[in-house]
C-alpha cells in the first residue's frame, strides 16, 4: 500500500512541477509580446512589463526571461530599470552595445548614464 502511495506522490509532484514550468512559460511569452511592442526610440522598464504581464512583483524575472531571448530579434535593449540604468547591459557582449543602440533612435542619457525616462518611457497596457 506504501508504494501506490508513494507513487501517487511522485506523480502529484511532476504535474506540480509541469504547471510551474507551463505558467513560467506562459509569463515568458507575454514578456516577449510586451518587448516586441516597445516602439523605436522608447524603453519601458522591467516593473512595467512585469505589471501589463500581472504580476507588478516580478521584475526580476522578466529580466530572466530577457536573458534567454540573446538569440531573438526583440529589441531588449529597450528594457531599463526603473531609474532608466542600463541594468542588462553585460548580457549584450559588449558592455557599451545597449548605450550605443539606444542612443542610434535617439534615446537621450543624464549626466549619470541612465535613460531620461520623462521623455523616452513607453507604459505597455495591461491585457
Amino acid at each position: 500500500m506504501s508504494k501506490i502511495h508513494s507513487k501517487g506522490k511522485i506523480e502529484s509532484k511532476k504535474k506540480n512541477i509541469s504547471k510551474k514550468k507551463n505558467s513560467r512559460d506562459d509569463f515568458f511569452k507575454r514578456v516577449y509580446k510586451l518587448v516586441a511592442k516597445i516602439p523605436y526610440g522608447k524603453v519601458s522598464t522591467y516593473g512595467d512589463i512585469a505589471e501589463a504581464c500581472g504580476i507588478r512583483s516580478s521584475a526580476r524575472t522578466v529580466g530572466w526571461a530577457l536573458n534567454g531571448a540573446g538569440a531573438s530579434d526583440l529589441p531588449c535593449h529597450r528594457v531599463v530599470n526603473r531609474f532608466g540604468a542600463l541594468t542588462g547591459k553585460h548580457h549584450f557582449g559588449d558592455p557599451n552595445l545597449m548605450e550605443d543602440l539606444l542612443r542610434s533612435e535617439g534615446v537621450e542619457f543624464d549626466k549619470d548614464g541612465c535613460v531620461i525616462l520623462e521623455k523616452h518611457i513607453w507604459k505597455p497596457t495591461k491585457k
